[in-house]
């Protein structure tokens, strides 16, 4: 193969990552594996802060959903304060994330995997990204991008700004709702769920040209985790942790997230920054922490819950499982479950905006460091958030673990690429659309590789070829 292949200008995932693809003597794929080559350290440079600082602090580690490390890392606060919040901050809460969901979910639908969904995984590399789509779908492009809108417009509303907001904070909110915001948001929604309506029609009408990456691109069994509800309702915020196998059945149900760490265990691994969690009693003495792997994230919840909780989200949620089975186990089938959620955030926020402790006056209860330990569990848009905290009798931290939502699904995006290569390279010439499924692949589960605001820039991917000795036969690279 030639040693520099040119792969389109936008990469669409967020965050800077090597695939390599190792060859057998025979020349087919042996593995594939995801690196992660950056670092940001935030659970070493967060030590000796004081607790009441970290939901402003913590959010700073992804601009694409800060919301979520502010409901995790105020939760967290809230434990070691040993406080409830009032009932009117915990619907804001609630309504600050289903807009948190929502626009995430839209950007990553219309924005990073629209240009494959819609234009084709083969398209011209000129096109296929959210420039191009903008030149051959303004309408869509323009579209995701109100919707997206309408959902940065309610974080705003709730907590203060759009992007790494301070108005989520231990103990509830900052600030009451107004009634004439109240009005404001409500004012939106009819468009906002007219478009996420007009895009999971656009997406079953596509969804058929993709049986190939459907069944290649993350079909496999693994178990399935996140927060969910004691009436199996679709659960994004609050509740106790469940999980679930291929077939369907509990694994583990109603488990407290402060004892997520009896569950959940996180192996470094020596070619990525990214940690590599497991499940703990999925794993047999000695054993190879592979056989933990689990899902989280839309697909999870979507598999995880009975309902939906809201009539047009169940009714999608009847049309996804007629299409991708229950449990759903392709990740491909992500870009579905995000629209399904989307509908359901839609129809939950309408009915928060009509209870009237929304705009209550109280929202937010007070109290002092009463433990040295609290953890905090959320629903980000890519999956389950934790944020684990341990303080001094001064509330400064001396101890912290954060697994974000993209870590749960190491494993699995690792598995993801090896089908993927296995089905697609044969041989050392890769074609650029080969090239663009293995990041299709990856893309399916929507990572934050960087927890950070790379959206729309370039990503500087490489593909290796080695063979069985580690050799490198040959590199497809950009950037």
């Amino acid at each position: 193969m030639p040693d520099v292949v040119t792969v389109g200008p936008v990469s669409r995932i967020e965050g800077h990552a090597k695939i390599t693809v190792q060859l057998d003597d025979a020349g087919t794929v042996n593995d594939a594996r995801l690196h992660v080559t950056e670092f940001r350290g935030f659970e070493q440079f967060c030590l000796g802060r004081p607790v009441w600082e970290m939901p402003s602090l913590t959010a700073r580690t992804c601009g694409i959903c800060p919301v979520s490390h502010l409901l995790a890392a105020a939760q967290a606060g809230d434990a070691i304060m040993g406080v409830k919040p009032p009932a009117t901050a915990r619907r804001l809460r609630r309504l600050a994330n289903l807009a948190q969901l929502t626009q995430s979910h839209a950007l990553s639908f219309f924005h990073l995997s629209g240009p494959d969904l819609l234009l084709g995984m083969d398209a011209d590399p000129k096109l296929r990204n959210v420039f191009g789509l903008i030149h051959v779908e303004p309408e869509i492009a323009r579209r995701g991008i109100r919707l997206r809108a309408f959902g940065q417009s309610v974080i705003e509303a709730v907590a203060g700004r759009k992007v790494h907001s301070p108005g989520i904070v231990p103990g509830g909110v900052a600030q009451p709702l107004s009634e004439q915001t109240r009005d404001e948001i409500r004012a939106g929604l009819p468009e906002a769920l007219s478009t996420a309506k007009f895009a999971l029609e656009l997406y079953l009408r596509v969804a058929d040209r993709f049986e190939r990456e459907i069944a290649a691109l993350g079909r496999f069994p693994s178990y399935f985790l996140g927060l969910a509800n004691d009436d199996w309702t679709w659960a994004h915020h609050d509740g106790h942790l469940k999980i679930i196998d291929s077939s369907g059945r509990i694994m583990g149900d109603r488990i407290e997230p402060r004892l997520y760490a009896d569950w959940i265990g996180e192996a470094a691994v020596v070619d990525s920054y990214l940690k590599t969690p497991y499940l703990k009693p999925a794993v047999p003495p000695g054993g190879a922490v592979a056989a933990g792997m689990y899902r989280v994230g839309p697909l999870a919840r979507v598999n995880l819950c009975h309902t939906m909780g809201t009539p047009l989200a169940d009714a999608a949620l009847v049309e996804f499982r007629q299409r991708a089975g229950s449990p759903a186990l392709s990740s491909f089938h992500y870009h579905h479950a995000r629209l399904v959620e989307v509908i359901a955030c839609l129809e939950q926020m309408e009915r928060l905006l009509d209870d009237p402790l929304l705009t209550g006056p109280t929202v937010r209860a007070e109290g002092r460091v009463s433990r040295t330990h609290g953890v905090g569990v959320s629903e980000a848009p890519r999956g389950t958030l934790v944020h684990d905290y341990t303080v001094d009798e001064d509330g400064l931290l001396t101890d912290i673990t954060m697994i974000i939502a993209t870590g749960h699904n190491a494993l699995a995006m690792n598995a993801t690429l090896a089908q993927a290569a296995r089905e697609f390279i044969h041989g050392r010439d890769i074609p650029e659309g080969v090239l663009n499924r293995l990041e299709a692949g990856v893309r399916a589960y929507d990572p934050c590789l960087s927890c950070s605001t790379h959206a729309l820039g370039r990503m500087p991917l490489e593909v290796e070829v080695t063979g069985p000795s580690g050799e490198v036969l040959g590199t497809a690279r950009r950037g």
